[in-house]
């Protein structure tokens, strides 16, 4: 088989494990609180009593860490965890807040995608597992192929388990064909609701831009300050027990120590008395060229995990059979002191500070190294002196007065266990917690309503004129007579019904139009088949001339409104009988160019707009218009509308 094809094949099986996971989730989405817990339980039951055997195939397969720690780590994936979220609600309703009137209901994400890593592999597999199952979502592994056997080995345990306890098939699945291809048409499936990378920092990256919402963790290159207050020896014990822990394979093991001047001495004392060996110049030299090969920024994968001794033989340095871990005494922190990064080994820096803001400026330059937004510790009998500290330092976990290791994944701390540890936007990720099913699932909230919503009658089309007019259309008229004003100028009394005012534009019939035109003649003191009117609004007939006839209870359609005009220009269809053409003569005068701002004005103060075939309207205006039958038109051949602005007369 060649390597493409098992590219191929692993793509392959990455498309069929995650579509199974996806039906197998439904059918779980649907288990009570009680169904849950029991599979969690049982997978639990069963990690635990596998964690050993689990433990020595990890160690045997990767070469990494001892079984020892690996059996730690794995109770605490399948005891601590499970400890930690009995009782967790993530069924049905979570909460009910009946002051405020809210109910908060759990929704799984679906199906979580979960990348292991080869250092810490089976005590991960257990871990995210768990904290999957318990929101009620399907898991998919995808195991780092260095470490593919004991991976799939801990995914049977669980399954098997998850099985026996009535959970549908295919609810936990393992790929098989581990590949870089495999893992990311996993992360990029659009059935997966959610990604946990843990890996390294491409690894990472890779899951951020898969498209999908990742959970992903950074480098911990992780300070251990002792201050000047601190018991020493029990300080330098704690820190050797972090920085050995399965050989320091988990990323908030210690990294360096900074020590205050005023302890220095008596903290190097203890470091000898507790088994480290003092690297020499030319040994420091040799030893950082061989963890960072190349200026490389990642530790060589040959010394991650591995006893210091195995090290130190492997880098041609001699130390004693007693050897616990190898400590660099360094100046500075960057590229050119390679031993100042994070190196996932029984590897440790030493430096001094002068004063507690020393210290603190030095941890700082450590963390922005490489380990920003991940762990410290500090070793301190001074509460001031570590409310200093954790103010200061940009780190999301510091322990205090234990190991960092095992303060960080909640081990020695009442911290959530967790294998997965946030380090927030200065580590560019998402979350700054440790990661468990409450990251796992949707909160769906049913809110009542707690303040009174404002309840309007105006009509929309006279609410879209603006606020003044709305707060002119909820007072009750001054008058029996409203004024209707013409885009152009001219000025009329309408009588208004009440009814009407607040809730559509009138449109008086022909007799009235004639009426008003009549009285405001007379008002100015011109002569009957004197001047014209104002320019836009429609003016009477003479008084001797016959006027038009029409229901006075009768509204006009929408239609006629469009189209209405003196009654000269009445089209010959129109029903009602109409004056001789000799006897009215066309008093209209239609507009010469309308905006939006015209049309919005004519609504506030309820007016109609005059247009006739040479009319220029701007598109938005002919739009609002037109929605708000606000034109009138003087041509009424079937083809007259206004022209937009862009057109030509």
């Amino acid at each position: 088989m060649s390597l493409r094809d098992r590219d191929l094949i692993s793509i392959q099986e990455a498309r069929q494990a995650v579509e199974r996971a996806s039906e197998a989730q439904k059918k779980f989405a649907a288990f009570s609180q009680e169904q849950v817990d029991a599979v969690v339980e049982a997978c639990a039951e069963a990690a635990t009593a596998a964690g050993e055997q689990l433990a020595r195939v990890a160690v045997e397969e990767t070469g990494y860490g001892n079984v020892a720690d690996k059996i730690i780590k794995n109770r605490l994936a399948s005891v601590d965890v499970p400890r930690a979220i009995r009782g967790m609600k993530t069924a049905g309703i979570l909460r009910e807040d009946r002051e405020k009137g809210i109910i908060e209901i759990a929704e799984p994400v679906g199906v979580v995608a979960a990348v292991i890593p080869s250092t810490n592999p089976t005590s991960t597999t257990i871990y995210k597992t768990i904290i999957s199952l318990k929101a009620r979502n399907a898991v998919v592994l995808s195991p780092h192929p260095t470490a593919m056997r004991c991976i799939c080995e801990t995914v049977a345990v669980l399954s098997r388990a998850a099985l026996k306890m009535g959970a549908p098939e295919g609810l936990i699945e393992c790929l098989n064909h581990p590949t870089m291809q495999g893992t990311q048409e996993l992360m990029k499936s659009r059935l997966v609701g959610v990604i946990l990378a843990t890996g390294g920092t491409g690894l990472v990256r890779a899951a951020y831009s898969s498209g999908r919402p990742a959970y992903g963790v950074g480098p911990g290159n992780v300070p251990s300050f002792i201050e000047r207050t601190a018991d020493v020896r029990k300080a330098i014990a704690d820190i050797f027990a972090g920085k050995t822990f399965d050989y320091g394979t988990i990323c908030s093991s210690e990294q360096a120590i900074v020590a205050e001047e005023a302890v220095r001495e008596q903290a190097l004392e203890e470091c000898r008395q507790q088994g480290a060996y003092f690297l020499s110049a030319e040994e420091i030299r040799r030893l950082g060229e061989m963890v960072f090969r190349s200026g490389a920024t990642t530790p060589n994968p040959q010394i991650v995990g591995r006893p210091a001794t195995m090290i130190a033989e492997t880098a041609g340095i001699k130390v004693p059979a007693s050897t616990r871990v190898l400590i660099a005494k360094v100046e500075g922190v960057g590229r050119d002191v390679p031993l100042s990064g994070e190196k996932l080994s029984p590897i440790l820096a030493f430096y001094s500070a002068a004063n507690l803001a020393a210290g603190i400026e030095l941890c700082v330059r450590l963390l922005q190294y490489g380990g920003m937004g991940h762990t410290a510790s500090i070793h301190s009998q001074n509460p001031a002196a570590v409310k200093q500290f954790g103010l200061a330092v940009p780190a999301f976990r510091i322990a205090v007065n234990t190991s960092a290791v095992h303060g960080s994944i909640g081990y020695s701390t009442n911290l959530f266990p967790a294998m997965t540890l946030g380090c927030g936007s200065p580590g560019g990720n998402i979350t700054s917690d440790n990661i468990g099913p409450q990251h796992l699932m949707n909160v769906k909230r049913v809110a009542w309503e707690s303040r009174a919503v404002e309840h309007r009658t105006i009509a929309a089309d006279q609410r879209m004129a603006g606020a003044t007019f709305a707060a002119a259309a909820s007072a009750p008229p001054a008058e029996p007579l409203k004024t209707v004003t013409a885009c152009g100028g001219g000025a009329a009394a309408m009588p208004i019904p009440a009814t009407n005012a607040a809730s559509a534009v009138p449109m008086p019939d022909r007799q009235t139009i004639a009426r008003i035109v009549e009285q405001v003649f007379a008002a100015r003191g011109i002569p009957r088949g004197g001047a014209a009117a104002a320019p836009g609004v429609a003016p009477a007939a003479p008084s001797s001339s016959p006027q038009p006839s029409a229901p006075p209870s009768a509204a006009p359609t929408a239609a006629a409104r469009k189209v209405e005009a003196p009654a000269s220009a009445a089209p010959a269809t129109a029903k009602p009988a109409q004056a001789p053409s000799s006897a009215i003569q066309p008093l209209v005068q239609a507009v010469e160019f309308v905006s939006e701002n015209d049309v919005r004005s004519a609504l506030l103060r309820q007016e109609k707009i005059y247009v006739g075939p040479k009319s220029i309207v701007t598109p938005s205006a002919r739009d609002l218009g037109d929605s708000h039958d606000i034109f009138v038109r003087t041509d009424l051949s079937p083809a007259a509308s206004p022209k937009g602005r862009s057109g030509s007369e």
